[in-house]
């Protein structure tokens, strides 16, 4: 039987207290956003999540492999818009191969291959072939008619100028845009300036839709375990995070009170 010690306990509340109070390093991370609401912000964020290293173009191939990986099946990834598991080896440029799908297209403003936007894996994720060149540059938003693919049906919805992703992951795909557009403000290295607007944008702009729409995806569709580890697995590649992730209640600050909301 063992004895109480009783100076001991007189020091259990201070001990809870000190480990109640001691930052983690999330907290740490981002220690400069606390307290702030609308542009005020998107800007502290954009400040904490600037400083990353981008991959090379060739080496995305292998760390999508890791940060898309199937949990039930580490030889495999999941696809975003199908939610296929496929080898992770089946990757190139044929039909039912999968490849490297830009949620925020190059023709929306992207400068090629060599810059960071082009490299982030925030917002790069392994897709079928086929059904990310009918995505191609086109919007997000609702409606249009079931895509089927030639390798199976799908979940996705597609019309003359939008893309509806199936419900699994619209939320995934609004929170990645939330991050490009506070990722990159134009300010920096011959950055552009991404913003996403009301209406479907045309191509050849840094705009992208809908935002009112990406905006219910988001509440529709909360933040998962395979989004936190991917982000964590990001963070550990490329050094910065996805705050819409971590903090997915930073999304209504900025978008719905803040001068930027609808």
């Amino acid at each position: 039987m063992h004895r109480s010690i009783p100076w001991l306990w007189g020091l259990l509340p201070l001990l809870s207290l000190i480990h109640a109070e001691a930052p983690s390093s999330e907290a740490d991370y981002y220690v400069a956003a606390r307290g702030k609401t609308g542009l005020e912000l998107k800007q502290a964020l954009h400040g904490i999540i600037r400083h990353h290293t981008p991959s090379s173009y060739a080496a995305l191939w292998e760390h999508l492999r890791r940060t898309d990986e199937d949990p039930e099946n580490p030889e495999h990834v999941i696809l975003l818009y199908t939610g296929w598991s496929v080898p992770k080896d089946q990757n190139g440029g044929r039909p039912s191969e999968w490849n490297r799908e830009h949620l925020w297209p190059a023709s929306h403003g992207l400068k090629g291959k060599t810059g960071p936007m082009n490299r982030d894996l925030h917002h790069i994720r392994p897709t079928d072939v086929s059904v990310n060149s009918r995505r191609g540059h086109l919007n997000f938003d609702d409606g249009g008619e079931r895509y089927t693919d030639p390798d199976g049906p799908t979940e996705n919805r597609v019309d003359e100028d939008s893309w509806e992703p199936r419900d699994a992951v619209k939320g995934d795909v609004a929170r990645m845009l939330f991050y490009m557009v506070v990722r990159y403000e134009g300010m920096e290295n011959g950055e552009v300036d991404l913003e996403l607007h009301q209406q479907l944008e045309n191509l050849r702009t840094p705009r992208l839709g809908k935002l009112e729409t990406l905006l219910r995806w988001h509440q529709q569709d909360p933040v998962d375990a395979f989004e936190r580890r991917r982000n964590e697995r990001i963070y550990e590649i490329q050094g910065n995070r996805n705050p819409f992730i971590d903090h997915p209640g930073w999304v209504e600050l900025i978008w719905e009170r803040g001068p930027e909301g609808p």
